[in-house]
């Protein structure tokens, strides 16, 4: 954290919030800045010293921008304890003091790539003026880990203190919880180092600690971390040193303090030292040359900022050469030398309006929060899981609260937590949620679907209208038949629409005896626009025809046709792509491909016993029980049996010249590769007998790595699994292991990583 907590909104989001001030500063200007000054300070505090954030990041960024903005029209009332004079938090008297041999200072935040580049330039043109031999300056750029900045003080190569920033001058004494940090060398290794050096770093849990640590409390009964920066600032401050020994956490440093005798001329060189000295160097940092490099840095590792091991809320750009930093210096609060380009936000605050369910297409019921609409991650959010009521108890979420609010990249949205110091001041008072007792779509009785389940469910899955539902839009989806017109709304209106009474489905099994005439009375109820504003009306029109006037008749739609073309292609479909639009318990792509490839058609499934089907490679005991039940119900032997009577292919034409080239290999592929979709990819390894992995083990015998690999290149460059690029899969295929092209451990996968921009 530099000025705020974390990552904060485009600088527009942020300022449109507030009015332009006066140029003199009014009464109203006086009170609305020292209103800001005792927020900022309110909930850097809570934030720092309790580790609790009472408002989201982007919140308090945009409340301080404001405090900047007001200070730099009005200096005359800026004084000297201003939030914007400071750096970080303020000492707990919960642990002794002790004074950093050098200050610690914050970072300057900039929130757009416009931004960075005025920054960028106007630090070029000091840096030219100060003379840099005509070279252009080295930009060492790195992550901008969401932890805990901690101070290491060294003496003769041994560990004596470790500290937090605090108010950058004087930090919390953490020494003993410290220590209980494995990765953190308490003697440094080799010689060389100065007889008192201060390391700078940041403390983190990493991202899948994170979250198994979190699945174990819910587990528990206890209530989820609300994020791994918080997690680790209370880790770091529990009074046991023994607590802070449960939880998982590492640290990376990134820079040095006091260094007195420190021999290297540049920061990348003092990370390449600090490497040999046995001290857990991030190995996400480059040197660059310019604003171009830096900007592809900045959207690679925002492309797969979730795919790292920790979370990150930026990019921090420093300047490399040490002569150089000396010479920009500092302002009371932030390097003139580094920067901080901070993501947009991905965890907000907002309020949690309504907790309701949603019935899925296997039947479960499912609690989600409806909330204030809400940006994050560069979308508007209105509903986010809960998963099941045990989660919604565990989280301690009630209805009226205010709620932390994390969507990470495309994922669905989730709830974290409420804001527990905000919970008293909602009006009207947070109520707590009740899981109803019956179906809200088909009033059948809810229940377990057996004896010890968390989840309920409702049992009438061929009547009620909202499984039925759910399980068209699925098997419209890319992972079944991929029908590209038939999404969410189009499911809606084809099986709960406003008009007609019965809809033109009642069953999944009627979808391909469709007509475009069966679809010509469908009535949706939609809100009315005036010059594209809703108005908050609402009026029922068709939904697969065009409206239709005296001179126009009414039509089938440009998408009702390419409904019924998408249709007709679907029937060509492969068998695992029918497999999974069956909406079979459990029964997903990867089953379903290893189901297809093992018995080839539908029927031969069908008549398989229990102990055939369990014993295919990637099925099991668990998929078989439920192909079996699956198959009894009569009405689930109807849907196959009308698709396949309207021509759905219900078994695969083999190619019995096709090589089994992969027979008894285990393959993983990661990445995008340029000439292989992912489906295409594992249905190429399939074909030739071999196994589609999902993960990376001692037992996988290649990984396929194409762009974005991630960490399951890491992995493989861990356990010395050969790696291969797309040329090398495509030799595989061809001619098997014997002939491959070589591909060994760790030398090679770390060449293929580098050939591939780095892996995460």
């Amino acid at each position: 954290m530099s000025t705020a907590p974390g990552p904060a909104e485009e600088t527009a989001t942020r300022t449109e919030e507030f009015t332009e001030p006066e140029v003199v500063p009014s009464g109203s200007v006086r009170e609305e800045y020292e209103n800001l000054v005792d927020l900022v300070r309110k909930y850097r505090f809570a934030y720092y010293q309790e580790d609790n954030a009472l408002v989201s990041d982007a919140e308090f960024d945009a409340l301080f921008r404001r405090l900047e903005e007001i200070e730099a029209l009005h200096p005359e009332l800026v004084a000297n304890d201003s939030p914007t004079q400071e750096v970080g938090g303020e000492v707990s008297s919960a642990f002794a003091a002790v004074e950093h041999l050098q200050r610690m200072y914050s970072l300057e935040d900039v929130f757009s790539l416009e931004e960075l580049e005025a920054w960028l330039d106007k630090a070029t043109a000091s840096i030219a003026k100060i003379g840099n031999g005509g070279m252009p300056p080295a930009w060492l750029t790195e992550l901008k880990i969401d932890g805990l900045a901690v101070n290491l003080l060294y003496r003769d190569g041994k560990l004596i203190r470790a500290a937090t920033r605090g108010d950058g001058t004087t930090g919390e004494d953490i020494t003993h919880n410290v220590l209980t940090i494995k990765e953190i060398p308490q003697e440094l290794s080799g010689t060389g180092f100065p007889a008192e050096m201060e390391v700078r770093g940041e403390v983190f849990i990493p991202s899948t600690a994170f979250a198994e640590f979190n699945d174990a409390l819910i587990a528990a009964g206890k209530a989820p971390l609300a994020n791994p920066r918080n997690a680790a600032a209370g880790s770091l401050r529990q009074k046991d040193p023994a607590e802070t020994a449960k939880r998982p956490l590492r640290m990376f440093v990134h820079g040095i303090g006091a260094r007195e005798g420190l021999g290297t001329l540049s920061q990348s060189a003092t990370y390449e030292q600090m490497k040999e000295w046995g001290l857990p160097v991030s190995p996400y940092y480059e040197v660059l040359g310019g604003l171009p490099e830096v900007l592809e840095f900045i959207k690679r590792y925002g492309d797969k900022r979730h795919s790292l091991l920790h979370e990150i809320d930026g990019i921090v750009i420093k300047v490399d050469d040490y002569a150089t930093q000396r010479s920009l210096g500092y302002t009371s609060r932030v390097p003139r030398w580094a920067v901080a380009y901070k993501y947009p936000p991905e965890e907000v605050h907002t309020k949690l309006l309504d907790i309701a369910v949603n019935v899925g297409r296997t039947g479960r019921v499912t609690p989600y929060g409806v909330m204030q609409p809400v940006k994050v991650a560069g979308s508007t959010v209105e509903m986010a899981t809960l998963h099941n009521q045990d989660v919604v108890k565990a989280k301690g979420v009630k209805i009226g609260d205010i709620v932390v609010l994390r969507k990470a990249g495309d994922v669905i949205p989730e709830i974290v937590g409420p804001v527990l110091a905000l919970r008293d001041q909602q009006q009207p008072p947070v109520r707590d949620f009740v899981m109803p007792a019956e179906c809200p779509s088909c009033g059948t009785p809810l229940a377990p679907a057996k004896e010890g389940d968390v989840d309920i469910r409702c049992p009438n899955a061929r009547s009620c209208p909202a499984q039925l539902r759910e399980r068209v839009f699925h098997l419209a989806g890319r992972g079944g038949f991929d029908i590209e017109a038939l999404g969410w709304e189009a499911a809606i209106a084809l099986t709960q629409p406003a008009e007609p009474a019965v809809p033109p489905l009642t069953s999944e099994a009627a979808l391909f005896d469709l007509t475009p005439e069966d679809l010509a009375d469908v009535r949706i109820r939609r809100e009315k626009r005036s010059k594209g504003v809703p108005t908050g009306e609402f009026e029922l029109v068709p939904y697969f025809y065009s409206k239709g006037t005296a001179k126009s008749p009414s039509r089938p739609t440009a998408n009702t046709e390419k409904l019924f073309r998408e249709l007709e292609k679907a029937k060509t479909q492969p068998l695992w792509r029918v497999l999974v639009a069956l909406s079979i318990r459990h029964v997903g792509p990867r089953a379903s491909r290893a189901l297809a490839n093992a018995f080839g058609t539908m029927e031969a499934i069908r008549q398989a016993s229990e102990e055939e089907l369990a014993g295919v490679d990637g099925v099991g005991p668990t998929i078989a029980a439920a192909l079996k039940e699956w198959f009894a119900e009569d009405w689930h032997v109807e849907i196959i049996d009308r698709w396949a009577a309207a021509g759905v292919r219900m078994q695969d034409e083999r190619d019995e010249s096709m090589p089994r080239t992969l027979e008894g290999l285990t393959i993983v592929v990661t990445g995008s590769l340029p000439n292989f979709s992912r489906d295409e990819a594992k249905e190429a390894i399939l074909l030739r007998g071999g196994k589609a992995a999902g993960s990376v083990s001692k037992n996988t015998s290649y990984v396929v790595a194409g762009e974005n690999a991630g960490t399951k290149l890491d992995k493989a460059e861990q356990l010395g699994v050969p790696v291969l690029d797309e040329d090398g899969f495509r030799e595989l295929l061809a001619n098997g292991p014997a002939k491959a092209p070589d591909a060994g451990g760790p030398e090679e996968a770390a060449a293929v990583s580098d050939a591939l921009g780095g892996s995460e």
